[in-house]
């Protein structure tokens, strides 16, 4: 039986019109190895991770799921996350498999007394992608993102759509039947994830942003109402003080973009104005990407992937509007 979230969550926005050419592509269950999972179990877990990371986990409920960032005291963000509740003090955080071992060794070095344990647990569950129709039927996802649904001992949360079409994160246990639907290529789910407009830190990108950078006070991924965390008063004096000079921005490009690649601008070659934050091949041709870009850059003028004078990028809708008022 499928629980569906009556409790709050973050709206999905009007977004612009999507180019749906390759809506039917995003159809299907693709399995999701890139990813890990870092278990917080005990009676502090919430208040635990409610001090660590961006987002409000006090609050947290049991059919919620919330978008975080972990970030250093400079507000540069180390790792992002997918966090809902498995039991009441029993939480997983969904990340990149390959920042994981380094966040869980410095997460674990702020538990000091707090009666929180933190644990890799990616070897305890299965993790798959779902879209188009493989969403739809095991729940409504056409609402909120970032709601929690629970299918037996199988959790989905709802994410952003791609394209117009509907996406979710499964998690279930290890050696458990994963869920129904056709095959989809690791590339297309890859795709549907840039398109989704929401950037997964991956390791070149550590130290590189503060969350606005990546939109995501935009997208549900930052609590300007809650207590303090590491970089906190940076993240707010750059949502506050009108210091934020960069965002993340859709691109799409004839040759691949790198994570962690620079953008240059026309009228500027002797620096980059902007990094590549995460890249896929589309399947009608070239690549989309993800970039955070120096807001001026993107006015006017050519963006160049690499190099001045490189591969020109142009510039594509975001799937979401920015927010201006938090």
């Amino acid at each position: 039986m499928i629980i569906q979230a009556m409790t709050a969550s973050f709206s999905l926005p009007a977004a612009p019109a999507a180019d749906s050419s390759n809506a039917p592509l995003l159809n299907g269950v693709s399995a999701l190895p890139d990813l890990g999972v870092i278990r917080v179990v005990g009676e502090d877990a919430a208040t635990f991770l409610h001090g660590q990371l961006t987002q409000d986990f006090l609050q947290l409920g049991p059919l919620e799921a919330r978008l975080a960032a972990f970030c250093s005291a400079k507000g540069r963000m180390q790792a992002s996350f997918i966090g809902f509740r498995r039991a009441p003090d029993d939480i997983l955080l969904v990340c990149s498999r390959d920042l994981l071992a380094p966040t869980l060794k410095r997460l674990s070095m702020f538990v000091l007394r707090a009666k929180a344990r933190l644990t890799d647990a990616s070897a305890d569950f299965s993790l798959f992608g779902l879209a188009g129709d493989a969403a739809k039927n095991v729940a409504d996802l056409s609402c909120h993102a970032w709601v929690k649904s629970d299918l037996g001992s199988a959790n989905v949360v709802a994410l952003y759509p791609a394209n117009g079409q509907p996406r979710a994160l499964w998690v279930s246990p290890a050696g458990e039947p994963g869920p129904a639907g056709a095959p989809l290529a690791a590339a297309l789910w890859q795709w549907s994830e840039v398109r989704s407009g929401i950037v997964t830190l991956t390791s070149p990108l550590i130290d590189a942003f503060v969350p606005q950078m990546l939109n995501y006070e935009s997208i549900g991924g930052v609590s300007f109402k809650k207590g303090c965390y590491p970089g906190q008063e940076v993240v707010a004096r750059s949502q506050f003080r009108g210091t934020l000079k960069r965002r993340a921005y859709l691109v799409h490009c004839a040759v691949s973009p790198a994570v962690g690649q620079e953008v240059f601008h026309s009228a500027d070659p002797s620096q980059p104005c902007g990094l590549v934050a995460q890249a896929a091949p589309a399947p009608s041709g070239g690549f989309d990407a993800l970039a955070s870009l120096q807001i001026s850059a993107t006015e006017s003028g050519i963006l160049h992937l690499g190099e001045p004078g490189g591969p020109a990028l142009q510039l594509q809708p975001l799937p979401y509007p920015l927010l201006h008022d938090i």
